[in-house]
Formats: C-alpha cells, sequence, structure tokens
C-alpha cells in the first residue's frame, strides 16, 4: 500500500472519529439541557385555555426554582400531591371546611406532570367567586381566564370561605376555572414539588409565543 493512501486512509478513519465524537457531544448536550436546563411539555387537557389549547407544546425553564421561588402569575410545570389523577377529585389531605378550597396537599407525591398557573404562594390568603381569585381580600386581575364560572355552574367556581396557604407550598389553577382540577381539590403544592415555568410555546408555528 502507497504512502499516499495510507496517509487518505488514516485521514478518512480521523473523520469519522471525530464525527463520531461531534455526535456523541451534541447528543450528551442535548440531554444535558433537557435534564437540567429546558425541557419541553405537550398540553394534555383543556384546563388551561384559552391561554394554551389541547396539543400545544411549551418549554419550561427548570432552572428557576433552583434558585429562588417562582412568581404568582407563572404557568408552571409540577408534581401534583398523590391521588389528585384520581376521580372523584376530593383528594384533599385533610377534608376542608363547607365552601372552602382544600389548604392541605397529601404528604406523597405523585410522578405525574401537571401544568396550571400559580394564583398564591406562601402566607397568602384566597378564596374564590364565580372562578376569580381573591387574593389578601383583593379580587385579582385576570383578563386570561375562561367564562366557565361566570354563571357559576362549574365545579367548586365558588369558595368563599378564605383560607391560608401553608409556607413553602403554592396554590395553582388552571386558566379554564370550570373545567380543571387544581389545587381547589388536592391542595397547594410545596416548592420541591415544582419542576419549572413555561417560558415559550413551539407548537403548532400559528401559535408561537413567548410569556
Amino acid at each position: 500500500m502507497s504512502a499516499a493512501k495510507q496517509k487518505k486512509d488514516k485521514t478518512a478513519a480521523s473523520s469519522i472519529l471525530e464525527l463520531i465524537v461531534i455526535v456523541a457531544v451534541a447528543l450528551g448536550l442535548a440531554l444535558l439541557i433537557q435534564a437540567f436546563v429546558v425541557k419541553p411539555y405537550r398540553i394534555p387537557s383543556e384546563s388551561m385555555v384559552p391561554t394554551l389549547q389541547v396539543g400545544q407544546r411549551v418549554l419550561v425553564n427548570r432552572l428557576t426554582t433552583r434558585f429562588g421561588d417562582p412568581s404568582v402569575g407563572d404557568i408552571t410545570v409540577f408534581h401534583p400531591p398523590a391521588g389528585s389523577e384520581q376521580m372523584p377529585l376530593d383528594q384533599c389531605g385533610e377534608r376542608p371546611p363547607q365552601g372552602a378550597a382544600c389548604d392541605k396537599p397529601t404528604p406523597q407525591v405523585s410522578d405525574v406532570n401537571f401544568i396550571k398557573r400559580i394564583v398564591a404562594g406562601p402566607g397568602d390568603t384566597i378564596s374564590i367567586i364565580r372562578g376569580r381569585v381573591i387574593r389578601n381580600g383583593q379580587p385579582t386581575d385576570e383578563p386570561f381566564i375562561s367564562d366557565t364560572c361566570a354563571d357559576d355552574s362549574g365545579a367548586q367556581c365558588t369558595l368563599p370561605k378564605t383560607i391560608k396557604i401553608p409556607p413553602g407550598h403554592w396554590f395553582m389553577m388552571g386558566d379554564n376555572r370550570g373545567e380543571s382540577d387544581d389545587s381547589r381539590f388536592w391542595g397547594p403544592v410545596p416548592t420541591a414539588w415544582l419542576i419549572g415555568p413555561a417560558f415559550a410555546t413551539y407548537w403548532p408555528p400559528s401559535r408561537i409565543n413567548i410569556f
């Protein structure tokens, strides 16, 4: 075999090895980014209509909750309390008073993922009138919610008795208040169960948006 051919074969082998290394590094970085930085999620239900439609894809920032508390108003992916995915919707950690939302989750975490909006945080008081949140005694501005509770016909649309959110917990509600299984039924969520806030939608292309 000539020296030129040996050199050519060595160059080809080196190029293939380099390509393999590049692909491996790229895959590794993609997995690391998805595991620790940004992760995509699909919207599985109508609970966040009209803000998010069934089948939309969102990107979630997984770093935010590692370095600080979330903010009221954030659309957030999280693990709900155990039992929250079951029917009937009475999986509260303890039975709440008549006319009040659940103020205590079950102690175990579920392995499913939910996406809702944070409507109250640690130390806040909250009641709900026709699907609208009364936080610390003041009606909140919520132009993003649906009108499914406007006639007070949806499940648990009005819960006038005030509850207080415990330290380190967050009260989650869907924007589609009459069609959402949320903290009203299974209680506020501990900070440790939050995965991160959604910051953008990327699918379908016609609904790409930054929050």
